[in-house]
């Protein structure tokens, strides 16, 4: 069993993107990990002016050190983006930024959605070297949901052409974070890290 985040970055009123990240969440779960949702907007953790490691020990808010427990103990994340005007959404890349050697050493997977039809890909692609840099290795498999409205429904099940399609697509999306997943894990386990 793996530990993993799923993180959601959307301060929208009306957030459709929140179906699929419970999807990806539940999908996880039905695997047999241990898949927790980390909704930005719930954390609401400030705008960057220090990120974690910066605070003098127990200054930090309490939402922020529960979230770095939280990555450090995980074993791999899925960031289910959204797309503004092609790029990030800024809740999301906000409370990403507010930790760094937390996120070192795990896999990170990218799912992207919207309204229309290209599904984020825009803003995955933006996504892609921003987790990188921030020492996690991002995975090749990805999902773009095109017409999430449409695709899943309010209980966030699947449904119409683009539901059967996300069905079609997720286990392969999940084995491949799971490979990696557990290869980062025995790894760590194996040898320190090198720095």
């Amino acid at each position: 069993m793996l530990k993993l985040l799923v993180f959601y970055g959307s301060y929208r009123r009306d957030r459709v993107g929140i179906r699929f990240a419970h999807y990806v969440r539940q999908g996880l779960a039905d695997r047999g990990h241990d898949a927790e949702l980390i909704d930005a907007q719930a954390v609401d953790l400030p705008m960057l002016d220090r990120m974690f490691k910066e605070y003098p020990p127990g200054e930090a808010p309490p939402a922020m050190v529960a979230l770095a427990a939280k990555i450090r103990a995980a074993d791999g994340f899925v960031f289910v983006i959204g797309e503004y005007n092609w790029g990030m959404q800024p809740g999301l890349k906000n409370l990403t930024d507010h930790f760094l050697e937390e996120w070192f050493w795990r896999p990170a997977a990218i799912v992207s959605y919207a309204p229309g039809q290209i599904g984020g890909a825009r803003a995955a692609m933006a996504w892609h070297p921003t987790l990188s840099e921030m020492g996690m290795v991002v995975i090749s498999s990805t999902i773009a949901l095109g017409h999430v409205g449409d695709a899943l429904d309010a209980d966030n099940h699947s449904q119409g052409q683009g539901g059967a399609v996300l069905d079609q697509r997720f286990p392969r999306f999940a084995a491949d974070l799971e490979w990696w997943a557990f290869a980062a894990a025995h790894q760590r386990a194996a040898q320190p890290t090198p720095y």
